[in-house]
């Protein structure tokens, strides 16, 4: 009985071990795409503060009246949901999506129509077993998103509320504060609220000449807003994505060494009984041996 609890616990521990491999080369892979995921979303934010700065002027030079700008009676919301592609990344895709599921519910309980359109695989796999209305959804973009993944969403979703189908747009993502805290947040998309500069950034207040006219300009801007601010989403998802991974891999390789560490406490324990069974049945046959004499 000793012999077959020490070789299910080696098995165990080998097992264990693997595994363990695994969760470590995970958390450096995670590990190593942070920095550059943290970049990006540095690199991003000053394109958005220019157009944020530009629309500013263009808004002040009386060009307010614009079909993204434009507030309508909400019967229709769509809902844009940034998840991953991947797991073993902790809670990271459920905390959105049980965000994004809250607010679907209020939304029934104002008899308002929601359209989700989904980033990711985690969000359309849980929305789509529900029976939720799907309009669109974007694989393939959450590990390294770029530029056009962000303007082919942009442009689903602004064409949906140019068609009416949609009376306005919340978008659901991660926002990536610091390497260990990262917060599921709630958006208005759509329509625009006419930007404003984040709290410590001054606006340079530019004198601009418009050519075309100011109208025109902001028809080409706008949309250009929406582009970067989805892409500015996407890159703080990814950001958020790999730190979660990072951490839960972590835990996992923690959790790995602990419990080979007690396996092999049990597997000594059992090699040291069976040791103890040998030696005492040794010692029974050399006093049977000798009595018999």
């Amino acid at each position: 009985m000793a012999g077959a609890q020490l070789r299910d616990t080696r098995r165990r521990i080998r097992s264990i071990e693997a595994t363990k491999k695994i969760t470590r080369a995970m958390e450096l892979i995670a590990a190593s795409r942070i920095p550059k995921a943290q970049a990006r979303v540095i690199g991003s934010k000053p394109y958005t503060q220019k157009l944020i700065e530009v629309i500013e002027n263009v808004g002040a030079a009386g060009a307010g009246q614009h079909e993204l700008l434009e507030r309508r009676e909400v019967s229709t919301v769509g809902l844009l949901i940034v998840t991953s592609d991947r797991g073993l990344a902790g809670a990271y895709a459920t905390n959105i999506i049980r965000l994004a599921e809250m607010r679907i519910n209020e939304l029934a309980k104002e008899g308002k129509d929601v359209i989700l359109f989904t980033v990711g695989k985690k969000a359309l796999s849980y929305f789509r077993y529900r029976g939720y209305r799907i309009e669109q959804a974007f694989l393939g973009v959450t590990d390294t998103p770029g530029y056009g993944n962000a303007r082919q969403c942009a442009q689903n979703v602004m064409i949906q509320y140019g068609d009416g189908h949609i009376d306005a747009l919340e978008a659901f993502y991660t926002r990536y504060e610091t390497a260990f805290t990262q917060t599921p947040v709630r958006i208005e998309l759509l329509p625009i609220t006419p930007p404003e500069l984040e709290q410590g950034e001054s606006s340079s207040q530019i004198s601009y000449e418009f050519e075309p006219s100011p109208e025109e300009i902001l028809d080409r801007l706008l949309p250009r807003y929406v582009e970067a601010t989805i892409f500015n989403m996407l890159l703080e998802a990814s950001a958020s994505e790999h730190s979660a991974r990072r951490r839960a891999m972590k835990a996992a390789t923690e959790n790995a060494e602990e419990l080979i560490r007690h396996l092999t406490v049990q597997a000594n324990r059992a090699r040291q009984a069976e040791i103890t069974t040998a030696i005492t049945e040794i010692v029974g046959g050399a006093e049977a041996l000798a009595e018999s004499k």
